[in-house]
């Protein structure tokens, strides 16, 4: 009796100890004071990587964002659940602001492609700007509108407030420090960008 008191205790200790880290882990931006944004440009693991090498970046997550009301696989998302492959993004605006990250993110997608990025095709690798906070858009907004006079027609990229996000399977985690040479939409030299180039100097441009 005393040994099956003893495993119904431990059993719970884990469980419990389980769920506050995978809440610390999502409630990273509320509990630090940190802000979030989740952008969606093509094949998730080349956009994830992309913006780990930015300071102030505090931490991302790839996940399956604004497609119905349920948690899809990878091979649902691939059969075109209407999900679109997302990278959240936490960042510290002390550090690096939304402005820059929204220009970063023009740097590594077509925005005038609709539905395909690279040679990736389909509804999942649709281009979006999903935001939480209200006060985010005008920033938005501003970036926005300048990226389309620059393209000079009307963009695809998708621009609305977050409706879900399911975060990915593990595997599609950092897949690209996992699996150095797989592959990447995004062009190798724009994810080492930041270590060779000042990026605070391209955006005086």
């Amino acid at each position: 009796m005393k040994r099956r008191k003893f495993l119904c205790v431990l059993l719970a200790a884990l469980l419990l100890s389980g769920c506050a880290a995978k809440a610390n882990q999502s409630d990273i931006s509320e509990e630090q004071g940190m802000k979030t944004i989740y952008l969606a440009g093509g094949c998730f693991w080349g956009v994830q990587k992309f913006f780990d090498q930015f300071d102030g970046v505090v931490a991302t997550e790839t996940g399956y964002a604004n497609g119905p009301d349920y948690a899809p696989t990878y091979r649902d998302v691939c059969n075109s659940s209407g999900h679109a492959e997302t990278a959240k993004i936490v960042y510290d605006e002390s550090r690096i602001t939304l402005t820059e990250l929204l220009d970063y993110y023009f740097m590594v997608i077509d925005p005038r492609s609709v539905n395909r990025q690279g040679n990736d095709r389909g509804i999942q690798y649709r281009t979006g700007i999903y935001y939480t906070e209200a006060d985010q858009l005008p920033e938005i907004d501003k970036v926005y509108s300048a990226q389309e006079e620059k393209a000079g027609v009307k963009l695809a990229v998708e621009k609305e407030p977050l409706q879900n996000f399911f975060t990915a399977e593990e595997y599609h985690q950092k897949y690209l420090d996992k699996t150095p040479g797989g592959y990447c939409h995004v062009p190798l030299d724009m994810i080492r960008w930041a270590k060779t180039a000042d990026p605070a100097e391209y955006l005086k441009d």
